[in-house]
């Protein structure tokens, strides 16, 4: 057992030998993030996933809902063809594979029997390794729901006889969350950080891409739609300002604890996972070779 769990941390820092101790190309590792709306992948993991599909990892983004309610203005088939249309341009700034968006409505889900098995199936096709999505306490009953509905899968995409349409993963993958601030019933716990600097402009257009909502939606529910420009590059410039968050005390304990006090004080944008406790759990070192740490 501990000869295989060397194997599978060696693997996935790149670094896995043959007999003869010659180099091996390293494994790619095939991650599914999932959101709620057409934009929560891009909001809480877009940066990492730009690193990650540089690095060449198989990246998908997988939105529950079609997102046909985010909007002051219009709704319905034409705001969800809007939003699809946002998610594609956004997977091609950032480099992805793919990004799904799923046919149930927005501000309405829940957490049913057939949802679930849409997400299983999601999974399964995917043949991920890693599932990323958010936790259950949050404002947004969507994100609740997305939260739990992907931890009821968690086990279920192993069991052959569930959602038998499509074959079961023969090894569970690795479930983590998103980082929030929610506090109750437990705040959030930072097992990886990912330094981001290097690729949060790619971020910022990706976000740019969801015109209707950073510049339309958003600022309405603010109360500041008149502040936003119409100039693209001033308002891309304004959303980039928005989207600087500041390190908390804990995140920055964690990105020392994977880099150094001198690395980690370089540091200015970065994004954040917790181990979610179903799924496969993986020793701390073996999680974190999975993610570019630099």
């Amino acid at each position: 057992m501990k000869y295989f769990a060397t194997l599978i941390a060696a693997a996935a820092a790149g670094v896995l030998l043959s007999g003869q101790g010659a180099a091996q190309p390293p494994r790619k590792l095939r991650v599914l993030a999932i959101g709620a709306h057409p934009d929560d992948c891009d909001i809480k993991f877009g940066g990492t996933a730009a690193k990650m599909a540089r690095a060449g990892h198989a990246v998908k983004f997988l939105s529950v809902t079609n997102g046909d309610a985010g909007h002051q203005s219009m709704g319905g088939a034409a705001l969800a063809k809007r939003r699809f249309l946002e998610t594609q341009e956004s997977a091609r700034r950032l480099g992805i594979a793919e990004y799904e968006v799923l046919d149930n409505h927005d501000g309405e889900l829940m957490p049913t029997l057939e949802v679930r098995r849409q997400i299983i199936r999601a999974i399964r096709r995917w043949q991920a390794d890693i599932v990323i999505g958010p936790r259950t306490n949050d404002y947004h009953p969507d994100h609740r729901y997305t939260g739990m509905l992907v931890q009821d899968a968690a086990y279920m995409v192993i069991v052959p006889n569930i959602v038998a349409d499509t074959p079961p993963l023969e090894r569970n993958p690795v479930f983590l969350y998103y980082q929030d601030n929610f506090q109750k019933p437990a705040p959030f716990r930072p097992d990886v950080v990912v330094p981001i600097d290097d690729v949060f402009d790619i971020k910022i257009s990706a976000l740019d891409a969801h015109v209707s909502q950073f510049y339309e939606w958003l600022p309405w529910t603010d109360r500041r739609l008149d502040q936003v420009p119409r100039d693209p590059k001033a308002r891309r410039a304004m959303l980039e300002k928005m989207r600087v968050q500041p390190i908390s005390e804990q995140v920055r304990k964690a990105l020392i604890e994977e880099l150094g006090a001198e690395a980690a004080a370089k540091v200015r944008q970065v994004e954040s996972f917790e181990l979610c406790e179903y799924g496969r759990r993986p020793k701390l070192d073996e999680l974190r070779a999975m993610f570019p740490l630099k």
